[in-house]
C-alpha cells in the first residue's frame, strides 16, 4: 500500500496543483494518491507549467496523464505533455489512447500515425454522422429494435466513429432506428407479451437512464408533436431565416434557462425533461443558460446546484451559457432601441407608473411624460444610468410598445434598471442590468433557439417577446407554452421555502419533506423515477395538478423492480430459540430480489438469538391474527424452519415484553399462515447492523392547499411530519450492498462526467459567448454520487436510502478494515416511500 503524504505535504501539493488551473476539489483529488501526485508534481516542475497560464481543461488532462502515464519514460511523457499544451489532445479519452500508444511505440514516433491513433483533428458533422449510422443500420444484420444496444456499441468502437461524441452517436442511432423501424413499440411481436419487468444492470444504471420507449410518444405526439419544424417560424426579413438555418444546420436548438436565485424543485423537472428531451429526441442541442440578470438575488451555490441537478437527471447541456455573457451586446441593442425611437429613459416612480396604467380602478391608461422625450436626450440619460449617475429607482429604460393594447405585457415594459450590486461574473463593471423581458428573447435570438419552450404563465409575454425581436430586426425564435407541473399538498415558492428554512421548520433546502429536487434526491428518490413520472403525465397546454401521493406511487412502482431487498426490523424484539445450541450457526444465501436475479444475492447468519419486529408479536391472540403470539407458529422469511412462541419475558417496571422464548419446528409440521422478517445476532460477522437513526417522513402540510391556510401557509404545518426511530436493525448484507451500490454509481458517474467534459470541450471550442474569465460551474463525479444512491427495500417495511448525515467508514475510508468491524460508523436511513400509501399522510 502506498503511504499517504502528511497533512502539510498534501496542502502544499494542492496549492501547487491549483497553480496550474485545477479547482480546489480536483487538486485535492489529484493529491490523494502519493504516486500520481509525485508524477504530476514532476510534470509541472519539468515543463515549467506554473507560468504557462493553462486552461482548467488542460490541467485536468495533465492530472489524468499523471494517473495513467506512471509507467512512461520521461521523454514519452513529455511528448504527451506537449500534445496537451499545443491543443492536439483535448479529452481524457485521447490522453488514455496516447499513453497506450507510447507504451507500445518507443520514441521517435511518426506523428501522423500518433495523431490518427489518438483522434487528433477528428471532425464529423451531424449529417455525416447520421449518414454513416444509416449505412450501418441498413445492413441485413440489423433487423429491429432488439439490435439497438449492439449497434450503438459497434459504432462507438468502430475505427470511423471511435472519436465521435458518444451521446451524438447514440442519438443518431435512435433516430435512424425510428426512421427505419418506426417507434420502438412497433417492433414488438404480436400475441401475448410477457410481463414487463425492469431489470437494470445496477441501481445506478436504472436511475440515470430514461426509457426511450416511454419518452418517444411524448415528443412525437400531442403538444410537442405539433411544434413547428426548424426554420418555419416567420421572420420580419427573409435573410434572418436563412442566417438562422445556416447557423443551426436545420437542427433543433432548445434551452433550459433557470434563474440562479434558488434551488430547483419538482416543477423544474418537467422543464428539464421537455427542453433536453425534445432536443435529444430530434438529434438536436440544448443549452443550459443561467438567467443571471439580478445580482441581488443570486448565489454561487445555486449555480452549482442547478448544473449538478441537470446532470443528476441524466442530461448534459450542449453548452453552458449565461445571460451575462451577452451584457455588452444587450447594452448595444438597448442603445439601438433608443435610436430607433422604440425606447426611452423614464424617471417615474413605481406608483406613478401604476397610476398611468390605470391604477386600482383600472381606468384609462396614459403615456408617461418621458415617452416623447427626444432620442438624443434618452441616449444621454441612458449613458448617465450606465455611468452610475442615478441611484436605484431614479431612472429606468422602458420599451416604447403599445399602451392601448389589451395585453399588459405591451404597456412599455422596463428594459434596464439601476442596481448597486456586484455581479458574480462581471463584478462591478455594470451599474445597470437588463430585465427578463428585455434579455430573454434576445438571448434566445443570439443562440439561434429554434423552439423557445416555456410554461403557460408566459403566454402574455409572447407578444412582447416577438415585438422586441422585430423592433431590433433580429432573428425571432418561436415561443410555445405548455402547462406547468404542480404538486398539491406542498409548496414550491422559493420565498416560502426560505421562510421555512430560516424559521427552523425544516433543516435546509434539501430537507426530505420538501419537493425541491435536491430534497427529493436526499430522500432517495431515483432520478429515473422522476423522469418516468413526468413522462407519464404527458405534455399539453393544461397544467398538471397532481397529488403528492400520486408522485409517491410512481416512485414506489419504479423502486419495486430496481431496489434490492434486505431483512430489516424497525423495532427489534429479542427472540431466543431454546432448542438450538449456544454456538448454532448456519449461513443462508438469499436473493436480493426474487424477480431480478441480476441484483445478486446476500449471505446472512442464522443463530440461536434473532430479532423480530415488536409489531409482529402480541400477547393476546385472535382468529384474524396470523403472526406470533404465545403458543402460535410463524415462518421466518427464507429461514429453514418456522418457530413457535413458548413463553415471553417482560420488564417488571413497565410490563413491556422484552424477550420471546421460542422453539424451532424442524419436523413436517403444519405450514405457517404467516411469515415475518428477522435478523440474527452474530457478533463475528457484525450481524445485525444497528441503525442509529431511521427517519420516517410524512407530509409537511396537513392539507392539499397549504397556501389557503389562515393566517398563512405556516398554520398548515404538520407538527408530526418527522418521526425518528432509533435502534432499527438490518441484515449484515447491508454492507456489501452499500459498497457495491456506491461503487457502481461512482463508476457510472465518472463515465458521465468524462463524457460531459468531452462534450463541452467539443461544443465550447471557439465559442464567442464565453468570457475570458469564464467560471462555468463544474459538477464533478464527487458531487454527482451521494449516499442516497444506496437504496433498498426493508422487507415488509419500506424503501430506504442512506442519508448524507451518515458516516460509513467503508465509503469514507475505503482502505479501512472490513465493514461492520470497526467503531465510528453512524448509520442514518431515510424512508423514501412506504410499501403502500401512507395511512398517516394527512396526519
Amino acid at each position: 500500500m502506498t503511504p499517504k503524504a502528511d497533512g502539510a505535504d498534501t496542502a502544499d501539493l494542492i496549492e501547487l496543483f491549483k497553480s496550474i488551473g485545477l479547482t480546489q476539489s480536483k487538486a485535492a483529488e489529484a493529491a490523494k494518491s502519493a504516486k500520481s501526485a509525485a508524477t504530476l508534481k514532476d510534470i509541472i516542475q519539468t515543463h515549467g507549467l506554473i507560468e504557462k497560464n493553462l486552461e482548467e481543461k488542460q490541467a485536468v488532462l495533465l492530472a489524468s496523464l499523471a494517473v495513467q502515464g506512471g509507467k512512461l519514460g520521461e521523454s514519452e511523457r513529455g511528448y504527451v505533455v506537449s500534445a496537451i499544451l499545443d491543443g492536439r489532445l483535448k479529452s481524457t479519452d485521447q490522453v488514455t489512447a496516447a499513453v497506450k500508444y507510447l507504451e507500445a511505440h518507443p520514441l521517435p514516433i511518426e506523428q501522423a500515425d500518433f495523431d490518427k491513433h489518438c483522434g487528433v483533428g477528428f471532425s464529423i458533422t451531424a449529417e455525416e454522422l447520421l449518414a454513416k449510422v444509416k449505412e450501418n443500420v441498413s445492413s441485413a444484420a440489423v433487423q429491429g429494435w432488439a439490435n439497438l444496444g449492439a449497434t450503438i456499441g459497434a459504432l462507438k468502437n468502430s475505427s470511423e466513429l471511435r472519436w465521435a461524441n458518444p451521446l451524438e452517436v447514440k442519438t443518431a442511432v435512435e433516430r435512424a432506428f425510428t426512421e427505419r423501424f418506426g417507434a420502438k413499440e412497433a417492433g414488438k411481436p404480436k400475441g401475448k407479451e410477457p410481463k414487463k419487468e425492469n431489470t437494470p444492470k445496477s441501481s445506478a444504471t436504472a436511475e440515470a437512464s430514461t426509457s426511450t420507449s416511454s419518452s418517444k410518444p411524448v415528443f412525437a405526439e400531442g403538444f410537442l408533436g405539433r411544434l413547428h419544424k426548424v426554420g418555419d417560424n416567420p421572420q420580419i426579413h427573409p435573410h434572418l431565416r436563412e442566417q438562422h438555418l445556416a447557423a443551426t444546420g436545420g437542427i433543433v436548438h432548445t434551452r433550459f434557462p433557470p434563474e440562479p436565485n434558488g434551488f430547483l424543485h419538482i416543477g423544474h423537472s418537467k422543464a428539464i425533461f421537455v427542453n433536453f428531451g425534445y432536443a435529444a429526441y430530434h438529434g438536436g442541442r440544448c443549452y443550459l443558460r443561467y438567467d443571471d440578470t439580478n445580482p441581488e438575488a443570486e448565489e454561487g451555490r445555486y449555480f452549482e446546484s442547478i448544473l449538478e441537478t441537470v446532470r443528476w437527471l441524466g442530461y448534459e447541456p450542449w453548452k453552458i451559457t449565461y445571460s451575462s455573457d451577452y451584457f455588452d451586446k444587450l447594452y448595444e441593442l438597448a442603445v439601438e432601441l433608443i435610436k430607433r425611437d422604440k425606447g426611452y429613459v423614464c424617471h417615474c416612480t413605481a406608483e406613478e407608473i401604476y397610476a398611468n396604467r390605470g391604477g386600482d380602478e383600472r381606468g384609462p391608461r396614459k403615456a408617461c411624460v418621458h415617452r416623447t422625450r427626444p432620442i438624443a436626450e434618452s441616449l444621454v440619460e441612458f449613458e448617465k444610468m450606465k455611468n452610475g449617475h442615478y441611484k436605484p429607482g431614479e431612472a429606468i429604460l422602458r420599451m416604447k410598445q403599445d399602451i392601448e393594447s389589451g395585453n399588459t405585457m405591451m404597456w412599455d415594459l422596463v428594459a434596464y434598471r439601476v442596481l448597486n450590486a456586484s455581479h458574480h461574473r462581471t463584478h462591478d463593471k455594470w451599474k445597470i442590468y437588463p430585465t427578463y423581458d428585455f434579455t430573454h428573447c434576445l438571448c434566445d435570438s443570439f443562440e439561434n433557439i429554434t423552439h423557445s419552450l416555456c410554461t403557460t404563465e408566459f403566454i402574455a409575454s409572447r407578444e412582447s417577446y416577438e415585438w422586441l425581436c422585430d423592433a431590433l430586426e433580429v432573428y425571432k425564435p418561436r415561443q410555445s407554452e405548455y402547462g406547468r407541473l404542480n404538486l398539491t399538498g406542498t409548496i414550491m415558492s422559493k420565498r416560502k421555502i426560505l421562510q421555512l428554512v430560516k424559521e427552523g421548520y425544516v433543516r435546509d433546502w434539501d430537507d426530505p419533506r420538501l419537493y425541491t429536487l435536491n430534497a427529493l434526491r436526499r430522500r432517495g428518490v431515483p432520478p429515473g423515477a422522476i423522469l418516468s413520472f413526468v413522462s407519464s403525465l404527458g405534455v399539453s397546454t393544461a397544467a398538471s395538478n397532481i397529488q403528492a401521493v400520486r408522485f409517491e406511487q410512481a416512485v414506489r412502482q419504479y423502486l419495486e423492480s430496481t431496489a434490492p431487498r434486505l431483512l430489516m426490523v424497525l423495532k427489534p424484539l429479542k427472540v431466543t430459540i431454546e432448542n438450538l445450541p449456544e454456538d448454532y450457526l448456519i449461513w443462508l444465501e438469499k436473493p436480493l430480489h426474487p424477480k431480478v436475479p441480476e441484483l445478486g444475492t446476500s449471505k446472512v447468519p442464522f443463530t440461536r438469538t434473532i430479532y423480530i419486529d415488536a409489531d409482529d408479536f402480541r400477547i393476546e391472540d385472535s382468529k384474524d391474527y396470523f403472526r406470533l403470539a404465545p403458543g402460535k407458529t410463524v415462518g421466518l422469511f427464507q429461514a429453514p424452519h418456522p418457530i413457535t412462541c413458548t413463553s415471553y419475558k417482560t420488564d417488571p417496571a413497565t410490563g413491556q415484553v422484552t424477550e420471546l422464548i421460542c422453539r424451532m419446528e424442524e419436523g413436517e409440521g403444519k405450514k405457517p399462515k404467516a411469515f415475518i422478517q428477522w435478523v440474527a445476532e452474530h457478533k463475528p460477522s457484525g450481524s445485525p447492523v444497528v441503525v442509529d437513526e431511521t427517519r420516517i417522513f410524512h407530509q409537511l402540510f396537513k392539507s392539499d392547499n397549504p397556501s389557503a391556510a389562515v393566517p398563512d401557509f405556516k398554520a398548515d404545518i404538520n407538527p408530526d411530519s418527522l418521526e425518528i426511530i432509533k435502534g432499527a436493525m438490518v441484515e449484515v448484507g447491508f454492507w456489501s450492498l452499500v459498497k457495491r451500490a456506491y461503487n457502481d454509481a461512482r463508476k457510472e458517474s465518472e463515465a458521465r462526467t468524462k463524457k460531459a467534459l468531452e462534450a463541452n470541450e467539443v461544443s465550447s471550442a471557439g465559442d464567442p459567448s464565453k468570457s475570458p474569465d469564464d467560471d462555468t460551474p463544474k459538477a464533478t463525479s464527487e458531487q454527482l454520487v451521494g449516499k442516497e444512491c444506496i437504496r433498498f427495500q426493508g422487507l415488509r417495511v419500506a424503501y430506504f436510502t442512506v442519508d448524507k448525515d451518515a458516516r460509513l467508514a467503508c465509503l469514507d475510508e475505503p482502505e479501512d478494515v472490513e465493514p461492520g468491524r470497526r467503531g465510528g460508523d453512524y448509520i442514518v436511513l431515510n424512508r423514501i416511500v412506504s410499501l403502500k400509501e401512507d395511512s398517516g399522510k394527512a396526519a
